[in-house]
């Protein structure tokens, strides 16, 4: 398990997909969870950056667990999710404040995705509402986008996760330089200020 997370740590960082130390990742193995340490480096992960703790209680470490330690739980609780990562991809960041939705218009993209949720929340890191609002609209998407923070993605291991992460940068991207070229409608977007989510 070790190594898979430092494999994906490092492949985030490298992708630019992650700042050093930000975003994290989790896998769930029954009742217990499998989380990157709060700050943790996630291109150079050790084995003391992975934290064991409860499904649905607090263990003694779970003050070194990631700050999004309950967002985490409550995917796990309200999904079938068996893996989550958690990055903060600057194109879908960017994206994500301008659009309701994230649709893609190229090929690969339109395969794995159709449409990205933007989520607004009032408070973005391991609040309530996004705790609350996040886990229904994974049971559905692969993927979502807090508006302004970052992606969370689902799989059933940590490379599905990552691929949806990877892959949706790689949209947000086509998105952004067909725009630069005049594409027109490429940042299709719903009401202004009236997220769907």
């Amino acid at each position: 398990m070790l190594e898979q997370f430092r494999k994906f740590g490092r492949e985030l960082f490298l992708q630019g997909v992650n700042s050093s130390h930000s975003g994290n990742m989790s896998v769930r193995m029954g009742d217990r969870i499998f989380i990157t340490r709060r700050g943790s480096m996630l291109s150079d992960l050790t084995e003391r950056d992975i934290i064991e703790t409860g499904l649905h209680g607090d263990d003694s470490h779970i003050v070194l667990a990631s700050t999004e330690i309950k967002i985490h739980r409550a995917i796990y609780q309200g999904t079938s999710a068996l893996a989550i990562v958690h990055a903060h991809p600057p194109m879908a960041i960017a994206l994500s404040l301008i659009c309701d939705e994230i649709i893609p218009i190229d090929t690969e993209g339109i395969y794995y995705f159709k449409t990205v949720p933007v989520i607004a929340t009032e408070l973005t890191v391991g609040s309530d509402e996004v705790a609350e609002k996040l886990p229904p609209v994974l049971g559905n998407y692969r993927i979502a986008v807090l508006r302004g923070h970052g992606s969370f993605a689902v799989g059933q291991m940590l490379e599905e996760a990552f691929q949806w992460t990877s892959s949706l940068e790689a949209t947000c991207r086509v998105i952004y330089f067909a725009a630069q070229l005049g594409f027109p409608g490429a940042l299709a977007r719903g009401k202004q200020g009236e997220p769907s989510w």
